[in-house]
């Protein structure tokens, strides 16, 4: 169910008008719990059976961890990562598998190579590995205060934190630590009604009017189609796909955003304006923020972080972003692409060692647009994940400068890149210190995205992040 469907509109009108009905008070969860169900098995009702399965793992995982014996606390913990782990490879790369130990002949082949993946299980798996770790290691809080006694209230938690529908088809991947305490009544009067109407208008805005139109444009970046086009509209459809996968993904993420709080529950930022990174290291901690920091803590640190020389540690920034890129997709290509960002990161914090911070404008300036470059460039890998058509789009910018370029399929690209360049140049004027001007006309800003997704829509699609 998409987020800008009138299906959408009409489950989220109706849950919440019973959310806070007096009369239901004490079953919000069970409220939200069931329209969550509803939202994710609307297409595929079996879907929820894997949900449920993902989500009883996770149940009996942590309460034997948190009031099992103290002897098997570790063994829950293990077993409870190692099944959420399984489910993810079994549904997502047993079709990678096969192609690569060339398994393809035969039923088992047959089969492997059509096991459906279902929307989401990156997202609702890696939460799922949060809580059991969280209440097996007590880092954030002590297991007990987010693992109640009671088994059906554990439940029934449970099943509310990896269901919650804003979240649980492209995320933010919100942690057990933050979304567990939040837990509890809450009241019409509480809404922060501002900042999510500011987080749901700049959400809609971003996806259905500026990536929506752009996937229209940017389409042509599939084979065999970029192959007859001049190397300028090539060029330019790289940056338009650049501000498309950003529209699209901050677009969803502002959205879910802004449903959460209209429920009373705060997901953390997931995008900080990735685009005016000086760095590579700056750009991970402001793009994808939530599976960037989960990589971080489950992952990165666990492995050593830099804690264990610097060999290791570039080895461990190259194995983080190469399975950080295979959580994207079941394809070799989002490996690579993680490994091309697990590279630039060991290159970057070698050469940076020791040296001061460049304070010129244009060195920083300089920084940004290579950066950014590097990033466009990267992006071929989430379009193409054949690199035999990465490659022959490589060819086709090189070879393809004599032919005339399409200056109306540039301009419209360039028009609907505009707000995300705008998007980003806005914030680092308010970050010098927002000027009366700037303030005076927020709302009228917000009033025109209103306007333009009413009247200037693309037509709908899937949200890009959908397939990971």
């Amino acid at each position: 169910m998409l987020f800008n469907s009138f299906v959408f509109l009409g489950l989220l009108t109706v849950t919440f008008l019973l959310y806070y009905l007096p009369v239901l008070q004490k079953y919000q969860i069970q409220v939200l719990i069931l329209s969550s169900l509803v939202f994710y098995g609307y297409e595929k009702p079996a879907l929820v059976l894997l949900l449920l399965a993902s989500v009883s793992i996770n149940i009996l995982a942590s309460y034997f961890v948190t009031y099992g014996d103290e002897r098997y606390r570790k063994l829950s913990a293990v077993l409870g990562v190692v099944l959420n782990l399984s489910i993810l490879v079994f549904f997502k790369y047993s079709p990678l598998l096969a192609r690569t130990f060339d398994l393809t002949s035969g039923s088992l082949g047959d089969f492997l190579l059509h096991i459906p993946l279902p929307i989401g299980i990156s997202f609702f798996t890696f939460q799922g590995v949060s809580l059991v770790v969280d209440v097996y290691t007590e880092k954030y809080c002590k297991n007990t205060d987010v693992v109640p006694a009671s088994f059906v209230e554990h439940s029934k938690r449970v099943l509310f934190f990896k269901g919650f529908f804003p979240q649980l088809i492209s995320g933010p991947i919100v942690k057990a630590h933050d979304f567990l305490p939040q837990i509890r009544t809450k009241r019409f009067g509480e809404i922060g009604w501002e900042s999510a109407f500011k987080s749901l208008v700049t959400g809609y805005f971003l996806k259905m009017v500026v990536a929506d139109n752009l996937k229209d444009y940017t389409f042509l970046i599939e084979y065999p189609f970029f192959q007859f086009h001049a190397t300028l509209n090539l060029l330019i459809m790289m940056f338009g796909y650049s501000c498309q996968i950003f529209a699209d993904f901050a677009g969803y993420s502002l959205i879910a955003i802004g449903l959460a709080k209209l429920f009373g529950y705060d997901f953390k930022d997931n995008f900080d304006f990735p685009y005016i990174s000086r760095s590579f290291r700056e750009f991970w901690k402001r793009w994808h923020i939530s599976l960037s920091s989960f990589l971080m803590e489950y992952l990165y640190i666990p492995l050593g972080g830099n804690r264990k020389g610097r060999i290791r540690t570039y080895v461990n920034l190259m194995v983080v972003m190469m399975l950080g890129g295979l959580w994207h997709g079941a394809a070799w290509s989002y490996a690579v692409w993680g490994g091309f960002h697990g590279l630039a990161l060991a290159l970057e914090r070698m050469l940076d060692r020791g040296r001061p911070e460049s304070k010129g404008v244009a060195v920083k300036a300089l920084k940004t647009l290579m950066v950014f470059s590097f990033v466009t460039l990267a992006w071929l890998l989430f379009k193409l994940p054949e690199f035999g058509h990465v490659i022959a789009y490589l060819k086709s910018i090189a070879g393809n400068v004599r032919l005339e370029a399409n200056n109306t399929l540039i301009s419209f690209i360039l028009l609907y890149s505009s707000p995300v360049i705008l998007y980003h140049l806005l914030y680092l004027r308010k970050r010098r210190g927002a000027s009366p001007l700037i303030q005076r006309m927020e709302y009228a800003l917000y009033g025109m995205m209103l306007f333009l997704i009413i009247v200037n829509s693309g037509t709908p699609g899937d949200f890009i992040y959908f397939q990971f």
